[in-house]
């Protein structure tokens, strides 16, 4: 199954942080949330439904386009 859509990893580096969906089209609404605790990984992808994902605490996050760290 080929997919058009960029996957990305989120690393949580504390307890309790949050990852959010945020939504495409006219108006940018929140459609889901996760809470990770340290240590926990999560993969997600950008899809018709996904435009944007914030992450609120101490978190590393792998895309194609290189490595984010939060507290950078």
């Amino acid at each position: 199954m080929k997919s058009d859509f960029d996957f990305f990893v989120i690393k949580a580096k504390e307890n309790g942080v949050n990852v959010i969906g945020l939504t495409r089209g006219t108006e940018t609404r929140f459609h889901h949330s996760e809470k990770l605790d340290k240590g926990e990984v999560m993969i997600a992808q950008f899809t018709e439904h996904t435009s944007a994902v914030k992450v609120r605490g101490k978190a590393v996050i792998y895309t194609k386009h290189g490595e984010v760290d939060t507290e950078s």
